[in-house]
């Protein structure tokens, strides 16, 4: 990770260095925090950030499910992230806004425990590597289940749960591949560790429904929605490791991970990224840096950075 200048934290810019937590605070102990991924891209009209709004709102219900109240709005965490763009004077950029039970008590029950809010900024290339974004990578499925729904809310895009995404893609590592493919307890698949899945079958788009214990992707639904504009049928249905073996087609997405092909899936061979991969692959990176009007509406674009600094 690159170091930035500033990192925002309960409503100030604070030096890098100095953006410190106590060892007490629940959420390190306990895995008590919500978190979004967010990308801001340079375009021709200057830093964009992908569906900002949307991504704030679901930091805001990710909250809720876990019964952690806030303590600033959506608009006034656009703002933030608006400011910590402005004075890190990163014209492309991630964004990870951050709450979490902070230093007060220790038991289980987070009573007593402030709320904590911070953003970070830094740049960070494409999450599985560029050779990946164009060439795919190798997944394994996991023997590590998703957690079930009854288990941990997993609508929640919440600290602790990633956990079971961080044994997973061990796993995987370790074994030689570069990401991993975790099914649910009943054996259908879910997603991967940081990315949802799609399947292309006979020219015909599948993903996991949200009923399979996954997180509701925001980057999921662009491309659920590109697919659709661009004439695609897209079926959010259960889908089992055969559909996965028998694919003519399979990719990843996610924020961080843009729209990765799968090449192949515990050593069967999908083959080459396909022609869908790449022509959704396509329409969404064009999307994120302002060069398709259609979903130009997704885009929110920051303040120039001397607007903000004063500089």
């Amino acid at each position: 990770m690159r170091e930035t200048e500033k990192i925002w934290m309960n409503g100030e810019l604070v030096d890098w260095a100095d953006a410190k937590i106590h060892v007490g605070a629940h959420g390190l102990h306990y895995g008590s925090g919500v978190f979004e991924g967010i990308r801001c891209y340079e375009t021709e009209k200057g830093s964009a950030v992908f569906r900002l709004t949307d991504h704030l709102q679901r930091l805001h219900n990710s909250a809720r499910l876990i019964q952690m109240e806030l303590p600033f709005s959506v608009e006034g965490l656009k703002a933030a992230c608006n400011e910590v763009i402005g004075v890190n004077g990163l014209p492309e950029c991630y964004l990870r806004p951050l709450a979490f039970y902070g230093y007060g008590e220790l038991g289980v029950r987070p009573t007593g425990c402030p709320v904590d809010v911070v953003i970070m900024s830094w740049p960070w290339g494409t999450y599985l590597g560029d050779d990946a974004l164009e060439n795919g990578v190798r997944a394994k499925i996991s023997s590590w289940q998703r957690i079930g729904p009854n288990v941990i809310p997993h609508v929640a895009k919440a600290t602790g749960v990633y956990l079971n995404s961080m044994l997973a893609v061990l796993e995987a590592s370790k074994a030689g591949y570069e990401e991993a493919i975790l099914l649910t307890e009943t054996g259908y698949v879910a997603d991967g560790s940081g990315e949802n899945i799609f399947v292309v079958k006979n020219g015909r788009i599948a993903t996991p429904d949200l009923s399979s214990s996954i997180l509701p992707g925001i980057t999921r639904d662009s491309v659920i929605q590109i697919a659709q504009d661009l004439g695609y049928t897209v079926e959010e249905k259960n889908l089992v490791r055969a559909d996965l073996y028998l694919a003519d087609e399979i990719f990843m997405c996610g924020t961080a991970a843009e729209v990765t092909p799968v090449r192949s899936v515990d050593d069967r061979e999908v083959g080459d990224p396909g022609p869908i991969t790449r022509e959704i692959q396509s329409a969404y990176l064009d999307t994120v840096r302002g060069k398709r009007e259609q979903w130009s509406h997704w885009l929110e674009y920051a303040p120039n950075p001397s607007a903000v600094t004063g500089s």
